[in-house]
């Protein structure tokens, strides 16, 4: 190797005075997506999850019962819990207030010994410090031992002593903390609903807990609800405001999630166990064809699974087939079983407490502790057999369920094979209406899936066709929701998705989960694009439907993105302004008008076929102006409802839930 002069003078530099010590909360400052993730919007909000779970521990070890989280004008947040209060002494070996410590000092806590908390979730012992560190102001308030102790941060960084503001009879801790700008560059900005989804799961999974979420940021219209279900304004203004609370825990949990589902049993099957582990599960049968199992350990929601819901399907499975193969109801089946043949229509959540336990990476998305899977194992299978024998009508309409799913799964097999025979063809195979792109790299390449021939043409004629690729899909494809899986694959339109994206369907791996392969992904960019009206959007919402339910996997690592075509076109004379909401065309409408109605025209898209190829590049296609959002899952379990709601059989769910967000919507007219 040929030693260049630049390598000299580094050479030089590079000295004992080189190595850097970060000290205090720096570290988490200097490299924030360590710690909590990311710097976006979820990152953002996982600062106050991270607040409410050291709340949550206190009511788990049985100290706390109520926690208040409050959204505060300019986006602050506050957390008020009832539980012991962070102790406030002089800490002996750090010769300061123990508050101090847990706020400054990361891997400090009262979770590492087992004498204050039996389970916790956060483990690693930098939460709160690191909200600390990435707040630009924070401020701790402490009751206890009948004192208010008080103390402010900056940065991480203490800005006042911990004083003894007042007197009081409570107990509990207040955080309040605003996300530091400097760090939080894309947004500051908390989404209420974002929030609700993970405290409303927070009050099913901890029982007796009442959870409060307010946002003070701006009043809303009061509605009141008469005993018709009727709801009409009251005229006052509020603040809005949801109590999270839940005295029958996973039971009422199940009842949420199926909420849009039509269920074969009238109450969910309930499993407690407490040996080993305590073991927490809650399951439905519907007559849907998807599964939906949500996993948590100690609060933490496992995306990834693990052995505690490896050993929840192996118990379900091996009771369910020895009950079916003693009352001999499995006799016409031509082909043996498969696992997800007894899971099709489930419902489950399955929460396990431990209390050391072994994640695997440091995201905590999958349990790796071996005992768990045993222990989950034979506690669902010893109370399935019970519930079995004891609802003999029950348990022949959960087999027959299963015999069904069996033999639709033989049927789809053909389809299946022939998709993916279509798939390994390459581009012999590719559907006659794909329009593709000549660019090679997947990464630079995107495929638009677009309403309609019309659309479809007018962007083969917009598009670059070096890196984008137009597939149009024939009116509205099929609601997956409402269809068995040998339908799903017997679609056309279904089948030349998959055949365009290059991928195979999901296998079950050992672990029973199922998986895409992606490795011949055609294009890392999926973008839906449907007209702005009321039936694009509901084609949308098809298409998402799709990639939920068979192609997850793609959402999972952010490959499917919605356009955003442009409602308004404000013009006058030469001049021309794209808008995209109301408010946008009332600007553009103010700017070019002055005050005026004369002067100006404005025009509705209504439709993609409406524009010309060059107004569809300018707005909706083009790299570098377009608007394009991302499809992500920050819940699965709420967005897991919200698709078995909107798109499934049950009207009423359906109906509360557009009645609810009424005046958030836009109605086409």
């Amino acid at each position: 190797m040929i030693e260049t002069e630049e390598m000299k003078k580094a050479e030089e530099q590079y000295s004992a005075n080189s190595i850097q010590v970060l000290e205090g909360l720096e570290a988490v400052r200097k490299r924030p997506s360590m710690y909590i993730g990311d710097i976006s919007e979820r990152g953002l909000h996982h600062l106050v999850y991270e607040v409410v779970d050291n709340s949550i521990d206190e009511a788990m070890g049985g100290y706390c019962d109520t926690i208040d989280v409050n959204i505060l004008e300019g986006n602050s947040i506050r957390v008020t819990d009832n539980g012991r209060g962070i102790p406030t002494g002089m800490h002996e070996k750090e010769h300061r207030s123990a508050l101090e410590v847990v706020l400054t000092v990361l891997h400090a806590g009262g979770k590492f010994s087992k004498s204050n908390y039996k389970v916790s979730g956060g483990l690693h012992g930098v939460g709160v410090s690191c909200v600390n560190a990435l707040s630009d102001i924070l401020v701790a308030e402490v009751c206890r031992e009948g004192k208010i102790f008080k103390q402010s941060y900056s940065q991480g960084k203490p800005t006042s002593a911990v004083e003894v503001v007042g007197e009081t009879e409570r107990t509990g801790t207040t955080i309040t903390f605003h996300p530091d700008p400097t760090i939080f560059t894309q947004t500051t900005v908390y989404k209420y609903d974002t929030l609700a989804a993970r405290l409303r799961e927070l009050a099913y999974l901890n029982k007796g807990v009442k959870i409060t979420l307010t946002d003070e940021r701006e009043l809303i219209d009061e509605f009141l609800t008469d005993e018709n279900g009727n709801s009409k304004p009251t005229g006052r203004k509020i603040f809005r405001s949801e109590v999270f609370y839940s005295n029958e825990g996973l039971k009422q949990f199940i009842e949420y999630l199926d909420a849009g589902a039509q269920t074969l049993i009238p109450d969910p099957i309930c499993v407690t166990a407490d040996k080993i582990i305590p073991i927490d599960i809650a399951l439905q049968y519907n007559n849907g064809y998807s599964e939906k199992i949500y996993s948590y350990v100690n609060n933490i929601n496992t995306i990834e699974g693990g052995t505690h819901l490896q050993g929840f399907k192996m118990g379900l499975s091996r009771s369910l087939k020895a009950y079916a193969d003693k009352n001999n109801m499995l006799s016409k089946l031509k082909d043996p079983l498969a696992p997800e043949d007894f899971r099709e229509g489930l419902t489950a959540v399955i929460s396990v407490k431990v209390a050391e336990p072994q994640f695997e990476g440091q995201t905590k998305t999958k349990l790796g502790n071996p005992e768990v899977t045993s222990a989950v194992s034979q506690a669902t299978a010893a109370a399935m057999d019970i519930y079995l024998e004891e609802n003999p009508k029950l348990a022949k309409t959960i087999i027959e369920k299963i015999v069904l799913a069996a033999t639709a799964r033989n049927a789809a097999r053909k389809a299946r094979e022939m998709v993916q025979r279509k798939t390994y063809m390459g581009g012999a195979g590719m559907p006659g209406k794909l329009a593709d792109c000549s660019e090679n790299d997947p990464e630079k390449c995107e495929l638009f899936l677009v309403e309609g021939d019309s659309a479809g043409g007018t962007a083969k004629q917009g598009r670059n066709r070096e890196i984008q690729a137009i597939l149009p899909l024939r009116g509205k494809i099929l609601n997956v929701e409402k269809a068995a899986i040998d339908r799903a694959f017997d679609s056309q339109e279904i089948q030349n998705i998959y055949t365009a994206l290059g991928v195979t369907v999901a296998q079950e791996d050992e672990n029973g989960e199922k998986h895409m392969d992606l490795s011949k992904l055609r294009y890392h960019k999926v973008i839906i694009m449907t007209d702005a009206d009321v039936d694009g959007s509901h084609i949308a919402c098809l298409i998402l439907t799709f990639f939920f339910r068979y192609m997850f996997d793609l959402i999972k690592n952010g490959y499917v993105y919605l356009a955003t075509p442009p409602l308004y076109l404000v013009k006058k004379g030469k001049e021309e302004i794209y808008c995209w909401t109301e408010e946008q065309r009332e600007e553009a409408a103010a700017r070019l008008g002055k005050g005026s109605d004369k002067g100006y025209t404005v025009q509705r898209y209504k439709g993609l076929g409406e524009m010309s190829e060059t107004q569809l590049w300018e707005t909706t296609m083009d790299p570098s102006r377009r608007r394009l959002r991302q499809i992500t899952i920050d819940n699965a379990a709420e967005a897991e409802r919200t698709f078995s709601m909107l798109m499934g059989d049950d009207v009423p769910p359906r109906r509360k839930f557009i009645e609810d967000n009424a005046h958030y919507a836009n109605i086409d007219a």
